[in-house]
């Protein structure tokens, strides 16, 4: 599934080759020549993942790390460290900042998407296109079709992500907001009822297999979706 990643790399070459491979992996790649203009681009919208170069010009790519976990809107975005530091003491640095993985210049494009998709899977599972099974219900992101106990299943592009999301965070309870903010951005102005729209959507499509019931409302809280 596309992910949206933004690059900040102040060496031009560099930074258009990391572009292009992500285009060509399907992603959508924003693009910043310093901490200061990544900051800008985060606060108009959040990207799904940050491919963060150590060595800026002004502020360093270690102290924009720890600035986006200092910040509660900020601190679940996976960052991948790049850098031509090789020594151990380094990668301990970077990663003990909150960097999700690190990756040593010059790699290879199949290097970096591998662990763009590594790390996504670990920290953002919606946004891969790795098939989900859970109590009955199987969804592919990648043919964009859900079934359930083998029955067809139709759903709009909104309830399908929707759908995604609860399945890949099976368990956890999600409030009205975190649902607006993962499935429209948290720049979207929508109200938050519109969630309880969608889901009477989803809980519809699902229940000529008899599924509807694993789309949970916790009352007071939000909605979980939960296979026990």
């Amino acid at each position: 599934m596309a992910a949206t990643i933004l690059v900040v790399e102040d060496e031009p070459a560099i930074q258009e080759l990391i572009a292009y491979n992500l285009k060509q992996a399907g992603h959508q790649p924003l693009r910043a020549d310093n901490a200061e203009q990544a900051l800008i681009l985060v606060a108009n919208a959040l990207p799904d993942l940050v491919l963060l170069d150590w060595m800026l010009p002004g502020l360093s790519g270690i102290e924009l790390a720890r600035r986006l976990r200092a910040d509660k809107r900020t601190r679940a975005i996976p960052i991948i460290m790049l850098t031509a530091r090789s020594d151990e003491q380094d990668k301990l640095q970077g990663l003990e900042t909150g960097a999700d993985d690190y990756i040593t210049k010059p790699f290879s494009p199949r290097e970096l998407n591998a662990r763009i998709k590594a790390v996504l899977r670990r920290r953002a599972p919606e946004m891969t296109d790795d098939m989900v099974q859970l109590g009955g219900l199987k969804l592919d992101p990648a043919s964009h079709r859900v079934t359930g106990n083998g029955e067809p299943v139709d759903l709009g592009p909104t309830e399908f992500r929707l759908l995604h999301f609860l399945m890949t965070h099976a368990e956890r309870v999600h409030s009205r907001t975190q649902l607006l903010d993962q499935i429209w951005g948290d720049h979207v102005f929508v109200e938050e009822r519109t969630v309880d729209v969608h889901i009477r959507r989803l809980r519809k499509a699902l229940e000529p297999t008899e599924l509807d019931a694993l789309v949970q409302t916790v009352r007071g809280t939000g909605y979980r979706f939960s296979a026990s």
